[in-house]
């Protein structure tokens, strides 16, 4: 029996991010009751006629959430307030919804909708690319160009208007910070022509002027790089219990690695890339310099 009654605190501003971004607060939270009344997994799971990986998963925010389980957890971690009870369970409910990318979900892989989600729910995201622009920072010409080199479809402006929606998230408060390393060769690669290539530039130069945008370039002084030309994404999420995901996309397929090991390789080259590529602030003179040659 709980001495005293606990006290629920999750942002429900955290749901304009998604409900990934949502599930991963509701189940944070669930960990934070259960651990400040000295419940076990185990003892959770038995109480709501589940098991130990069924708590994991909902403290991890990887699952979905049954309103009867969250009444029950709710009553056995001692929060008796009414109105509190009925806004965790209504956050709950809510993080259940589907994400704003499912009307899209005919043009989308199983694999990339994960990532939509993830994306959404970061703290930060540091990624690197040798290729191209990172979707969150490409134009609208220049999202259609990249479309139009990939496969044929009949649904160009929709997907084209997908990459375009993703950048919101940029924009929402309490929203992820944004770190891309970009080869230098991605300035001068002509995506869409010449006109195209010079209006997203610009558009980088822009961005970097954000305060949740920061923009390295790779130079090509800088010599051979340590990702070894390979893009990846890191994402990195508020809740401390949550492992960095390493994104790797693939031409049909993506993977997601969450290993320890994995995470500390990856993390050291993105540092690497970091200090090997130029201050933001040479960066936007090469940004603009580049923009100005074209």
């Amino acid at each position: 029996m709980v001495a005293e009654p606990k006290r629920i605190v999750v942002d429900p501003g955290v749901a304009e991010r998604g409900p990934t971004a949502l599930r991963i607060a509701v189940g944070g939270q669930l960990r934070r009751l259960r651990e400040a009344c000295g419940i076990t997994p185990q003892a959770a799971g038995d109480h709501i006629r589940g098991s130990y990986a069924k708590i994991s998963r909902l403290e991890l925010g990887r699952t979905g959430f049954k309103e009867r389980d969250i009444v029950d957890l709710l009553a056995l971690y001692g929060v008796n307030d009414a109105a509190q009870r009925e806004m965790f369970v209504d956050l709950a409910l809510k993080a259940n919804e589907q994400g704003w990318w499912h009307r899209y979900n005919d043009l989308l892989p199983q694999w990339f909708e994960t990532y939509l989600g993830l994306e959404g729910a970061a703290r930060t995201i540091r990624t690197y690319e040798g290729q191209l622009i990172p979707g969150l920072l490409q134009t609208e010409d220049y999202a259609a160009a990249v479309v139009e080199m990939g496969q044929e479809s009949n649904e160009a402006a929709r997907r084209v208007e997908l990459r375009t929606r993703r950048q919101e998230v940029l924009d929402v408060t309490g929203g992820p910070m944004l770190w891309a390393v970009l080869d230098e060769a991605v300035l001068h690669r002509p995506v869409g022509g010449v006109d195209v290539q010079r209006a997203q530039i610009e558009h980088l130069v822009q961005m970097s002027a954000k305060s949740s945008v920061t923009i390295q370039v790779l130079s090509y002084r800088s010599g051979a790089s340590a990702a070894a030309g390979s893009s990846f994404t890191m994402l990195r999420f508020a809740e401390g219990d949550l492992p960095d995901v390493i994104y790797l996309e693939q031409l049909t397929t993506a993977l997601y690695l969450d290993r320890w090991d994995d995470v500390l390789l990856y993390r050291g080259v993105m540092d690497r890339l970091a200090i090997q590529a130029d201050t933001p602030e040479r960066s936007r003179a090469l940004m603009m310099a580049a923009a100005s040659a074209l």
